[in-house]
C-alpha cells in the first residue's frame, strides 16, 4: 500500500493528495495511451536528500511522448522542476518519485487527437521493491510464458503505459507459481528483460547483458550499472543471450529504478552459481548504493539536490 502524503502536482500546481482525481472517461484510462517514468530520490550520508539522474529520467519522458505522439506542452526542465516540487512540497528525504502523462477526457474514438494532455507527478515512500532480503541473499525467478513484444509490434523505446499489461501479467503468473519476478523472452526467443528490470548475466568475470538493438527498455539504472562496471572494471559485453545461459551462469542480476540491483539466485528451479548473490554481484550493488549515498563522490553529475 502507498502511505498517503499531502500534495500531487498536477497539471502545473500542487493539489490535495484527495483531490488529485481524473473524469472516468480519462481517454488513458480505456485505450492505454499514456507515458510515464520513475525517479528515486535519496537521503544521502551528509543528511542532504537527491534525486537521482533526474534529467535523464525527464528527458525520456519527453522522447516516450514524442514516440506516443502525445502533444506535451512541458519542457524536460518544466518536469524536473516539477519533481522537485513536489518531493519538497510533501518534506519527503527519500521516496519514489512518478511523473505521469495522460490523455486528458473528451472524445472517445482511438485518435482522440484533440484531447488535452495532462501530467501529474506523484512521490511516496518506497522501499526494495522486491523486498530487502532481495537485495541480500536474491529471488527466485521464471522464464514467463508471455514474451515482449517485438520492435515491429509496439514501440519498445518508450515507457508507454499500456505497453506494461504483458509485464503484469508475467509478473503475476510469476507470483501465482509462487517466484517473486518473471523474466520475458523477445519475439525470437531470446532473453529481453523482467517485468520492469533489465537482466544482466556473469560468466567467468564477464557481465553480459542484451543489447539496446532488441525490445527492451533502455534502463537508466542499466546505464548507470554500465558506468559503475566501467569503473570498477569489470569486462562487459552486449549481446543476445538464450535463456539456458542463465541456468549456467556464475551470477544473474537484476536492475532497475524500482528494484535497484538485485541479484537471481534461482531461475525455473535452477540454482544460479553458488545459489546466492555472487562476489560481482555484490561488487556491482555496494558500489552503486555508495554512489546513491554520496560516500562515493565519483558522479556529481547524477543528483539533484532538493
Amino acid at each position: 500500500m502507498i502511505d498517503k502524503v499531502e500534495k500531487i502536482w498536477m497539471d502545473g500546481k500542487l493539489i490535495p493528495w484527495d483531490e488529485a482525481n481524473v473524469h472516468i472517461l480519462t481517454h488513458t484510462l480505456h485505450y492505454g495511451l499514456g507515458v510515464f517514468e520513475g525517479v528515486r530520490c535519496y537521503k544521502r550520508d551528509d543528511g542532504s536528500s537527491a534525486i537521482f539522474r533526474l534529467d535523464e529520467h525527464s528527458q525520456r519522458l519527453c522522447d516516450s511522448a514524442k514516440i506516443a505522439t502525445i502533444p506535451l506542452p512541458w519542457t524536460a526542465k518544466q518536469i524536473s522542476e516539477a519533481c522537485v516540487q513536489t518531493v519538497r512540497a510533501n518534506k519527503l528525504d527519500a521516496c519514489y518519485i512518478r511523473p505521469l502523462v495522460f490523455m486528458g477526457d473528451g472524445a472517445m474514438g482511438l485518435a482522440a487527437s484533440d484531447n488535452a494532455t495532462r501530467m501529474a507527478v506523484i512521490a511516496w515512500r518506497w522501499g526494495a521493491y522486491l523486498g530487502d532480503e532481495a537485495l541480500k541473499y536474491g529471488i527466485r525467478a521464471k522464464i514467463s510464458s508471455f514474451a515482449r513484444p517485438g520492435v515491429n509490434m509496439l514501440m519498445a523505446k518508450g515507457k508507454i503505459v499500456g505497453h506494461y499489461v504483458s509485464s503484469i501479467l508475467a509478473k503475476r503468473e510469476a507470483l501465482n507459481a509462487g517466484y517473486e519476478e518473471a523474466i520475458l523472452l523477445d519475439a525470437q526467443g531470446y532473453i529481453a528483460e523482467a517485468s520492469g528490470e533489465n537482466v544482466f548475466v556473469v560468466k567467468d568475470g564477464t557481465i553480459y547483458t542484451p543489447p539496446l538493438g532488441g525490445s527492451q527498455l533502455g534502463g537508466i539504472t542499466r546505464d548507470t550499472v554500465l558506468q559503475l562496471c566501467a569503473d570498477l572494471s569489470i569486462p562487459v559485453l552486449e549481446r543476445s543471450l538464450c535463456r539456458d545461459e542463465l541456468y549456467i551462469a556464475d551470477e544473474v542480476f537484476l536492475c532497475g529504478t524500482a528494484a535497484e540491483v538485485t541479484p537471481v539466485r534461482e531461475l525455473d528451479d535452477r540454482s544460479i552459481g553458488i545459489g546466492s548473490r555472487g562476489p560481482i554481484t555484490e561488487k556491482v550493488q555496494s558500489r552503486f548504493f555508495e554512489t546513491l549515498r554520496s560516500s562515493d563522490p565519483s558522479h556529481p553529475e547524477w543528483f539533484t539536490i532538493v
